[in-house]
């Protein structure tokens, strides 16, 4: 029978009421052979919404109904195993709805699997689409597992999918000591230009983990460093609730940092989210004019008005630019929100972020991964006194990295 629902999909496919996607998961590939590394094994299953076949099938599904395997345990990251809870709420255990496997919460007491959560299964497997951002928390949910397997002795198996962003775009200094956090938990830049799997492998061989975990990675078939996710032919599935589409993965990593502080409008509460930054207190037109002036590769800036829904700015009259990238191979995403700060400072120098938000300064140093980021361009609010810094790592990262690019 459970071959059958299977076969089912493929002929759908086959007769063309659903076009061939360019590249093949790692659940495809997995599932094409057989679920060799799984036969036989006890397995648990980290995954969220995103956990879908080329088809959009759920991997929770596939691995329930696959035949010789045992799906044992499910592990839900931020947002849980179905995407039923909002982004920041805490997640307790409970049971899959659909299949009755208990699920295990990785966003509520513990952010590490314990030992009592990975008893009775051989085998951990992780399938979740990332956006090649670091503060984006499923990374580190991943890493935080993969300690937990090495020291309870259990394997670890990497299901691989694209990074929106691509594999060839690098961004960001290096998180430093004293800014390690679940929203920067591993020494990689900002932008790290890797897919899940192949960071899995650099975390697990230069000793950024507690300890090596026998890891196993089920690479994609079809996928290229150069490549956009609109370039793979696959269906996008909104990795949390103000990450809808492919594209907004690109604008997140333009005004994320920015966000953090909590005193501009980034699109959060509007139909914009991440795509464009608003206040009540800098003329739209006027800045538009200045950050086009800066002629930034690869990007545009045009006037906005908007009346937030919620979140910053609710039921506000708010104005500001939002964000076009016509040349997505040229721009310096995260060198955006910096230089917006920067041209409203200079338009209003009474408009000091870090004096609206002081309570927010810790949380934006662990994002940016490094107190000078913010000691030095809180002084005048000039990208070019912080602009070395933050690319001073992008060259060295690169060749290490590039060690394990299966792609």
């Amino acid at each position: 029978m459970k071959k059958m629902i299977l076969t089912a999909v493929w002929l759908l496919a086959g007769v063309g009421l659903w076009a061939q996607p360019t590249v093949k998961l790692g659940i495809d590939v997995l599932r094409e052979r057989n679920f060799d590394i799984l036969q036989g094994k006890r397995v648990g299953l980290i995954t969220n919404p995103t956990g879908v076949d080329r088809f959009l099938k759920s991997t929770v599904d596939i691995l329930f109904e696959a035949d010789g395997v045992d799906l044992v345990a499910l592990y839900g990251p931020e947002h849980g195993v179905r995407g039923d809870v909002r982004a920041g709420d805490k997640i307790g255990d409970a049971k899959d709805s659909k299949t009755g496997v208990p699920v295990f919460s990785l966003y509520g007491a513990t952010r590490r699997p314990t030992k009592e959560m990975l008893t009775g299964i051989d085998v951990l497997v992780y399938d979740i689409q990332d956006i090649g951002c670091r503060s984006y928390t499923y990374i580190s949910t991943m890493g935080l597992a993969m300690e937990a397997c090495a020291e309870h002795g259990i394997e670890f198996v990497v299901l691989d999918r694209p990074n929106p962003l691509g594999g060839e775009k690098v961004e960001g200094c290096l998180t430093e000591d004293g800014n390690i956090s679940f929203v920067s938990q591993f020494k990689i830049p900002y932008v790290y230009g890797l897919t899940c799997g192949e960071l899995a492998m650099m975390l697990n061989e230069e000793g950024m983990l507690e300890d090596k975990c026998k890891l196993t990675v089920v690479p994609m078939e079809g996928w290229k460093r150069s490549m956009d996710f609109s370039q793979t032919g696959l269906q996008w599935v909104l990795t949390s609730p103000h990450v809808p589409e492919a594209v907004s993965s690109h604008f997140y990593v333009t005004t994320g940092i920015l966000g953090e502080l909590g005193v501009v409008s980034i699109g959060v509460g509007y139909t914009l989210p991440f795509q464009l930054v608003a206040t009540d207190s800098i003329p739209a037109e006027k800045l538009a004019d200045r950050l086009n002036a800066l002629n930034l590769a690869g990007v545009y800036f045009r006037p906005i008005y908007i009346k937030p829904y919620y979140s910053v700015g609710k039921d506000l009259d708010y104005q500001g630019v939002q964000i076009h990238i016509t040349d997505y191979k040229e721009v310096a995403l995260s060198d955006i929100q910096f230089y917006i700060m920067q041209e409203m400072y200079s338009l209003n120098p009474n408009y000091d972020f870090f004096k609206r938000a002081p309570r927010r300064i810790r949380m934006w140093n662990q994002v940016c991964g490094a107190d000078f980021i913010y000691e030095e361009f809180s002084k005048r609010y000039n990208f070019d006194d912080i602009k070395e810094y933050w690319y001073k790592d992008n060259e060295s990262f690169k060749k290490k990295s590039a060690k394990y690019y299966l792609y």
